[in-house]
C-alpha cells in the first residue's frame, strides 16, 4: 500500500481509542437491585435453568448471537504467516463486519500455535461460550484437517470462511454469469489456477450445484493436477485427470470458466484466445489478480470478468456471505453449516443480483448505475436486502436438512430481518402491515425522479398501492431500463403525461381555474401550472377524486410546494391550521416532534390542536403517545410568554382529552427521563420517556429535528402533514427512496382510514 493509505490505516486503528471493538452491556446497571439481578444472587436463577436444559443458554445468555472469529495467523491476507498476535487487527475487522452487516456479536480469538492438534483442542473446549465458530486465515493443508476435526467434535456451526465464504460468492457469480452467457452449469468446462483451500472449496460447491466433476481441471504452481501426480490430498485427488497436459495453457482450450485463486500475472493475455466463446474469467488473487480486467478485456471483449478488488466491477467479496449464513444458522440453532445451507446462500445471492439495484447501493458507489449484466453479476456488500434474502434461505435449508434445533416461521423471520435491517422499518412495520394488499391509488408528482421510481418498484413488490405517475413518458421509457426497474408502464402503473394526455389534463385545468382563480393565481398562469408544475397536477388529481392520496415535492424548496398544496387541498373540517409531524428512529426508540415545518408561532389553541392530531397519527404506528409540552421552563418555573402558552395548551388538552398521557411545560431532559420528572413533580402523568415532543415554535422544532438527525445519523419519517381534508404530503429535498416508500405507506394508511370513516 502507498504511504498515505498506510498512515491513514494506522491512525484509523489508533484513534479515538485503540482497536475496532469494545464490549457494552445490554442491561441497565444503575442501582443495587440491578446489581442483584445481574450478578449475585439473581444470576443463580438462569444458571439453574441452563443446568437443567442446555438449550436455555440461547434464552438467558448472549451465546445464541455470539460467534468466535479464530485464527493462528498462519495465512493472513497476503501477508502470510505473520503469527497470531499480528493477525488480531484482521480478526477485529472481521468482527466489525459481522456486527455491521448482521448484528452478530463476536469475540476475536488468536491462538498461538501452529500445531493443528493443539489448535483443535483449544478451540473445541470453547463450545460452551459460542453459538458458532468462524475459522480465519489458517494455511492449507492444515485448515482442512482443523475444520474437519472441529466439525466432528463440536455441535455448533464451524465455518472456514476462506474456503466456504469464497466458494459461496464464486458460485453465485458463476451461476449468474452463465445465465448471461446462455449456458448451464452442467455444460460448463472449468480450469483453475490454484488448488488450495479456497479453490477446492469453490470447485466442490459448484460440483454439488451441477458442474460435472469430469469437466474440472485443477492446476497449481507445479502444473496440472493429473492422475499420476503423487502426494495429493483426497479432495484434490478427486479431480485428478488422465491427461498428458502439464501446464496451464495446455488445458485452457475450450474452457468456459477460468477460476484463478493463485498469484499475480499467472494468466497471460496471449492465452486468452484459447478460451471458449464468452468466457468467464475469475481473477481473484489479491491485491494483484491473475490478469487485470482492462488487459483481459482488450483481448477478449466478450468475457465476463470478476476480481477480488473493490476498484473493479464484480468484486468477489466474502462479506456478501459469512454474516448472513451465520445469521440464519444461529437463529435456527443449527448444529452445523452443511452443503444444503451453502447452496441456498449461493442461490439467494445470485437471485438478488438479478433484482434492480437498491438506491442505497448507488449512493455507496458514487451514483454508479448498477443493473444485472456483465459488470453486475453479484450484489454489492452494501445492498441492505442481503440479510433478508440470504439468512432465511439458509435457515430454511437448515430446517429442511434436519440440522435446525429451533425451527422458525420463515415469513415472520424474513420480515423481522427486514425490520432489523432498516431502523425506519421498526416504526413503519405496523403501517406496512395495514397497507399491504391495498388498492389505494396514489399519485406521485415527481414521477421522473430516480428516488420516486425506485420507491414505486418497492410499492408494487410489497402490494401497497396502485401508483399513478405524473411524468413524461419519453423520459420514463429511457430511465426504467437504465435503473434496472421491472415494472411496466400502463400495466403496473398509470402514467399521466402532460405532453400527451390532454384528455386527462384539460379537465384539470378547468377544475384548477375554479379553485385558484380567486386565490391569487393570474389567469395566464393557470394552464402553465397544470402542465409545468407536477405538484399542482398531482394535487388536482387528488382533489378531483381520480386518486386517493398524493406525494409531491422533493426537488425544490419545501414551502414553495406547500403553497400549491394549500391552495388546492382544503383543511379538514374544524382544523385551524395545517401542521407537520416528523419522526426520528433513535437507538432508544421512536421520537416524534411537532410542528417541524408549518406554523412559526402557534397559539395555545393551535398547540393543543397539533398535539391531538399528532397523537392520533402516532397511534397509527402501533404506539401509545406519551406527550411532553416543551419549554425553557420546568413546571411553572417561568412566567415568560412561551411558558404561559404551553401551560395554557396543557389545560386545554386536559379538558379535551383527559385520558391522553400528556404533561408540561418541561425541559427536554425531563421529557426523556422519568426519574428526573419524578424529582420535579410528584404526579407526573406518563411513565418512561416521552415519544412526542411538542415545541413552542417552529424554530425549536425544526432545529431539534435536524440536530438530532445529524448527530445520531438517525433515519427520519416525515414530515407528515396534519389537518388537511385529504392525504397528501410534501417531500423534502433530502428524501431517499426509502423515505418515499415510508410516506407512501403513511398516505395509503390515511386514505384507508378516511374511507373507513365514511362508513362508520
Amino acid at each position: 500500500m502507498d504511504e498515505n493509505l498506510r498512515k491513514a490505516a494506522l491512525d484509523y486503528h489508533l484513534s479515538p481509542q485503540p482497536g475496532k471493538l469494545r464490549i457494552e452491556p445490554t442491561k441497565r446497571m444503575v442501582n443495587q437491585r440491578d446489581l442483584a439481578l445481574a450478578y449475585s444472587p439473581g444470576v443463580a436463577a438462569p444458571c439453574e435453568e441452563i443446568a437443567r436444559d442446555p438449550d436455555k443458554a440461547a434464552d438467558y445468555t448472549a451465546r445464541g448471537n455470539l460467534v468466535a472469529v479464530i485464527s493462528n495467523g498462519t495465512a493472513v491476507l497476503g501477508l502470510g504467516a505473520i503469527g497470531a498476535l499480528a493477525s488480531k487487527p484482521v480478526m477485529e475487522g472481521k468482527a466489525v463486519l459481522f456486527k455491521k452487516f448482521a448484528d452478530i456479536d463476536v469475540f476475536d480469538i488468536e491462538v498461538d500455535t501452529t500445531d493443528a492438534d493443539r489448535f483443535v483442542d483449544a478451540v473445541s473446549l470453547l463450545e460452551p461460550t459460542f453459538g458458532g465458530i468462524n475459522l480465519e486465515d489458517i494455511k492449507a493443508p492444515e485448515c482442512f484437517a482443523i475444520e474437519a476435526a472441529l466439525r466432528e467434535r463440536m455441535n455448533i456451526p464451524v465455518f472456514h470462511d476462506d474456503q466456504h465464504g469464497t466458494a459461496i460468492v464464486v458460485a453465485a457469480a458463476v451461476r449468474n454469469a452463465l445465465v448471461l452467457q446462455g449456458k448451464s452449469l452442467g455444460e460448463a468446462k472449468l480450469v483453475t489456477s490454484g488448488a488450495g483451500a479456497a479453490a477446492l472449496a469453490c470447485v466442490d460447491l459448484l460440483v454439488s450445484m451441477g458442474l460435472p466433476a469430469e469437466n474440472v481441471t485443477l492446476t497449481d504452481k507445479d502444473g496440472v493436477i493429473h492422475a499420476g501426480r503423487e502426494g495429493m490430498l483426497p479432495n484434490m485427488a478427486r479431480y485428478a485427470r488422465q491427461t498428458d497436459a502439464r501446464t496451464l495453457p495446455e488445458v485452457l482450450p475450450g474452457a468456459n470458466v477460468f477460476l484463478g485463486l493463485s498469484a499475480p500475472g499467472v494468466l497471460k493475455p496471449e492465452w486468452l484466445p484459447l478460451l471458449a466463446d464468452k468466457p468467464l474469467i475469475f481473477a481473484l488473487a489479491n491485491p494483484e489478480p491473475e490478469i487485470l480486467p482492462d488487459i483481459a478485456r482488450a483481448s477478449r471483449p466478450d468475457a465476463i470478468i470478476a476480481t477480488g478488488r473493490s476498484d473493479f466491477p464484480n468484486q468477489v467479496n466474502n462479506v456478501l456471505c459469512f454474516p448472513y449464513i451465520f445469521r440464519g444458522a444461529l437463529d435456527v440453532g443449527a448444529t452445523t453449516i452443511n452443503e444444503e445451507m451453502k447452496v441456498a446462500a449461493a442461490e439467494a445471492i445470485a437471485s438478488l443480483a438479478r433484482l434492480p439495484a437498491h438506491e442505497s447501493v448507488a449512493q455507496a458507489y458514487g451514483g454508479r448505475k448498477l443493473a444485472f449484466g456483465p459488470e453486475y453479476i453479484i450484489p454489492t456488500p452494501f445492498d441492505p436486502r442481503l440479510i433478508a434474502e440470504i439468512a432465511p434461505a439458509v435457515a430454511k435449508a437448515a430446517m429442511d436438512s434436519g440440522v435446525a434445533r429451533r425451527p422458525l416461521d420463515l415469513e415472520v423471520y424474513r420480515r423481522s430481518l427486514a425490520q432489523k435491517n432498516t431502523r425506519s422499518a421498526q416504526l413503519m412495520m405496523p403501517v406496512f402491515e395495514a397497507a399491504r394488499g391495498s388498492q389505494t391509488r396514489i399519485a406521485y408528482g415527481e414521477g421522473e425522479d430516480e428516488r420516486v421510481l425506485r420507491a414505486v418498484q418497492d410499492v408494487l413488490d410489497d402490494g401497497i398501492a396502485r401508483p399513478v405517475i405524473v411524468a413524461r413518458r419519453r423520459i420514463l421509457e429511457r430511465r426504467l431500463p437504465e435503473l434496472g426497474l421491472r415494472f411496466e408502464l400502463d400495466r403496473d402503473v398509470e402514467v399521466i403525461d402532460p405532453e400527451t394526455d390532454h384528455a386527462i389534463i384539460e379537465p384539470l385545468v378547468e377544475a384548477y381555474r375554479n379553485v385558484a382563480g380567486r386565490k391569487g393565481v393570474p389567469a395566464p398562469e393557470i394552464v402553465r401550472h397544470i402542465y409545468r408544475r407536477p405538484t399542482v397536477t398531482a394535487a388536482m388529481l387528488l382533489r378531483t377524486g381520480q386518486v386517493d392520496a398524493a406525494l409531491v415535492g422533493g426537488n425544490s424548496e419545501y414551502w414553495g410546494q406547500m403553497e400549491y398544496v394549500l391552495r388546492i387541498i382544503d383543511r379538514a373540517p374544524g382544523a385551524q391550521r395545517v401542521y407537520a409531524l416528523s419522526g426520528l428512529i433513535l437507538d432508544a426508540g421512536a421520537l416524534f416532534i411537532t410542528d417541524t415545518h408549518m406554523v412559526p408561532e402557534p397559539t395555545p389553541e393551535q398547540i393543543a390542536e397539533m398535539t391531538l392530531l399528532a397523537s392520533r397519527e402516532i397511534r397509527h404506528f402501533g404506539l401509545e403517545p406519551r406527550v411532553a409540552l416543551l419549554s425553557h421552563s420546568n413546571f411553572g418555573a417561568s412566567h415568560s410568554p412561551s411558558a404561559r402558552k404551553m401551560r395554557a395548551a396543557l389545560a386545554m388538552l386536559r379538558e379535551k382529552a383527559p385520558d391522553l398521557a400528556v404533561d408540561g411545560e418541561m425541559h427536554a431532559d425531563a421529557a426523556l427521563s422519568q426519574p428526573l420528572r419524578e424529582r420535579l413533580v410528584p404526579d407526573t402523568r406518563f411513565e418512561g420517556p416521552a415519544n412526542l415532543l411538542v415545541m413552542p415554535n417552529l424554530d425549536a422544532a425544526n432545529i431539534t429535528l435536524t440536530a438530532l438527525g445529524a448527530s445520531s445519523s438517525s433515519p427520519t419519517v416525515g414530515p407528515m402533514l396534519m389537518g388537511l381534508s385529504r392525504p397528501i404530503h410534501v417531500m423534502t429535498p433530502s428524501m431517499t427512496s426509502r423515505s418515499v416508500l415510508n410516506m407512501t405507506t403513511i398516505a395509503v394508511s390515511e386514505a384507508m382510514n378516511r374511507d373507513r370513516a365514511k362508513w362508520t
